[in-house]
């Protein structure tokens, strides 16, 4: 019996794993930065599959980033556990600035015609190589990870966090390239703007919300 509810437990665990590790992969991909917009311009102008490929090379290089965020975190874990509180509600006040910039940014939206035609794989690959070249999103990562208490010394569980980091932002662009490719001829820069401002404002409420639980001590996650 005793081992059942041990099982039990850490098939709960590594569940909540996997929700927290999909929610940080949509949060890190959604502003709409160069990549986003990048995949914006493949999607209307050489199709869905073209913006879709970058986008799972920019969940790639989000991968590798979050990984190296945690190989660093794991160094002061015990530190990050003696203040898990602490560093939840940081995390979540820097989770609101986040998405305040996010809602004021102005992204370089020009959304020219491609000229030259690249392979599916030649797309994959320049998604990856520009998102990695923007190594500012490690302390995007450190943020989620501190506010939803993400590095833990279960690294079986942190395996599959991490490919759920990467599900997260391929369902992300997964959907985004749908709705663009459905709705081509009324997606212009303005939508682009009020899409990235619809993002901060949820960005924001949530951490809003989770703020609030984490003070009322009515949420420990």
């Amino acid at each position: 019996m005793q081992l059942i509810m041990l099982i039990g437990e850490s098939a709960m665990d590594i569940l909540d794993g996997i929700i927290k590790g999909l929610i940080i992969g949509v949060v890190a991909s959604a502003p709409m930065g160069p990549v986003g917009v990048l995949i914006v311009q493949r999607t209307l102008n050489k199709g869905r599959w073209f913006g879709f490929v970058t986008g799972i090379g920019a969940a790639l290089s989000d991968m590798f980033y979050a990984v190296i965020c945690c190989l660093c975190m794991s160094l002061i874990l015990p530190f990050l556990q003696e203040h898990r509180v602490l560093l939840q509600m940081g995390g979540g006040m820097l989770l609101f600035i986040f998405g305040l910039w996010t809602y004021f940014t102005r992204p370089k939206t020009e959304l020219p015609k491609g000229k030259t035609q690249k392979t599916l794989i030649q797309n994959g690959v320049t998604g990856f190589l520009l998102t990695i070249g923007n190594p500012i999103i490690v302390f995007l990562f450190f943020t989620l990870f501190a506010h939803f208490n993400f590095v833990t010394p279960d690294r079986l569980k942190l395996g599959v966090e991490f490919v759920a980091v990467f599900l997260g932002a391929l369902f992300w662009w997964l959907g985004l390239t749908y709705i663009i490719n459905k709705v081509r001829t009324r997606f212009n820069n303005e939508r682009i703007r009020i899409l990235n401002r619809t993002i901060g404002v949820v960005v924001m409420v949530v951490s809003l919300m989770a703020l609030f639980f984490t003070i009322t001590g009515k949420m420990q996650y």
